[in-house]
């Protein structure tokens, strides 16, 4: 699965999702299991977003304990509007990032007691800076840490870039590893065989954690507008199938 199918493909809609064997199949968790208090949750977002189209859920129980989490922003989503008159890379570079201040501040967290790293590498370029995210997490990652990424064929080339990364340096430092599907619920079928299915699980969201990854969904404008006749980039089917009251982790 490569970018330009993704554009295309109108998408696989939540109802033929929720007849899929596989999902309903996959471990319920609660957050509080996957990350009690002190244990380090450290996640990778390739993209401004990320964060809470894989985790916005999971990232709401960090409310109060902040020197638990770890949030590595590797680009600052940049390329997510290509040729557009209105929403150049320079204008990009600065709002998507503000997008994700105002999107922490929904999910209740402290940003001033935060650990947040901005990398700043070339949105649509991960692949080529596979090496400096290893080191980078190499440096960081402590045994038992739990490491939350975008899956690692999950259809986006930054996506699955970070998604290899972070599984090369889990295994090397010994940290829990945990792959996030986001573009798959675009893309493929209710019970393709591509997704790692028995390491599926489910991290139930309450109603106030859900309503909260929904505010904070909601502060990416940028994302979220249609700019003249190009569509929102975050279709709407997709932003459904990401909003329902759990998280997907491939673990």
């Amino acid at each position: 699965m490569n970018d330009n199918l993704i554009n295309a493909s109108q998408g696989t809609p939540w109802s033929a999702w929720q007849h899929s064997a596989h999902l309903a199949r996959a471990t319920w968790l609660n957050p509080e299991q996957l990350c009690p208090p002190g244990r380090r949750l450290v996640l990778v977002a390739p993209h401004p977003d990320d964060e809470v189209l894989m985790a916005g859920g999971l990232l709401a129980v960090f409310h109060g304990r902040e020197q638990d989490l770890v949030l590595i922003s590797a680009t600052d989503g940049e390329g997510s509007h290509p040729g557009s008159a209105s929403w150049s890379e320079h204008r990009l570079r600065r709002q998507r990032p503000l997008e994700s201040r105002h999107a922490l501040q929904q999910l209740d967290l402290d940003l001033t007691r935060l650990d947040w790293r901005r990398l700043n590498l070339k949105d649509g370029g991960l692949p080529r800076d596979e090496a400096f995210l290893l080191n980078h997490l190499n440096q960081l990652l402590q045994p038992e840490d739990l490491l939350l990424c975008t899956w690692r064929d999950d259809g986006h080339c930054d996506h699955e870039a970070v998604g290899r990364a972070c599984a090369q340096a889990a295994l090397t430092r010994k940290a829990q590893l945990a792959e996030a599907p986001v573009w798959a619920w675009h893309w493929a079928e209710p019970d393709d065989p591509r997704l790692p299915w028995p390491r599926a699980h489910r991290v139930q969201l309450d109603e106030t954690r859900l309503a909260r990854k929904r505010a904070a969904l909601a502060a990416y404008t940028s994302q979220l507008q249609a700019d003249g006749e190009r569509p929102p980039v975050l279709p709407a089917r997709l932003q459904e199938c990401l909003l329902q009251p759990f998280e997907l982790l491939f673990l």
